[in-house]
């Protein structure tokens, strides 16, 4: 439903950081390649950007949200940098008076042939949203409370959410709400 598309910043000097926090894949990945020094700590939201950014990380909060995120971080964190996705939820920011920088954008991906299905899996808000522009009937499932909301204002029916906000949790609720 989307496509990623990198946004050229050049080199990105983590040193001036407390923390540095990623929220996505994607973000993780840009990050690294254009990160210049270490930061003081790390924050990732989600295992599997954790595994992503490739390098130390000091925090992944249990529960795989910005919310989850803020309710672990130490306070005062200090000079925060949250890198992610240009249309990436301003939570952290303004919780956190944290700098942005913008790595990537989606873009909406139009199929060629009608999609056709029981159940659409929602790994991420834009492609809720994107999904929801299609106009279809077809119910979903959802990654986590973000993507749930997204799909719910596009008028999509979700089904399940997923319990833990990963490939795993999405599974768990493809299969969940499958008769």
């Amino acid at each position: 439903m989307i496509e990623l598309e990198p946004i050229e910043t050049g080199p990105i000097d983590l040193v001036p950081y407390d923390w540095v926090v990623v929220t996505s894949i994607t973000g993780a990945r840009e990050l690294r390649q254009r990160a210049e020094g270490e930061p003081g700590r790390m924050a990732a939201i989600g295992k599997a950007t954790a595994r992503a950014w490739g390098g130390r990380v000091d925090l992944v909060p249990a529960v795989s949200t910005q919310e989850g995120l803020l309710a672990e971080l130490p306070r005062p964190a200090g000079r925060v940098l949250f890198a992610g996705a240009e249309d990436a939820r301003r939570l952290l920011v303004d919780e956190l008076g944290a700098d942005f920088v913008a790595l990537y954008r989606t873009h909406t991906v139009r199929p060629q042939q009608p999609l056709q299905g029981d159940l659409v899996a929602l790994a991420s808000a834009s492609a809720a949203r994107a999904y929801a522009e299609l106009g279809l009937a077809i119910p979903a499932v959802s990654i986590g409370p973000e993507t749930t909301r997204a799909a719910e204002e596009g008028g999509i029916e979700v089904r399940a959410e997923a319990l833990t906000h990963d490939l795993d949790g999405l599974v768990e609720a493809v299969l969940a709400a499958t008769p």
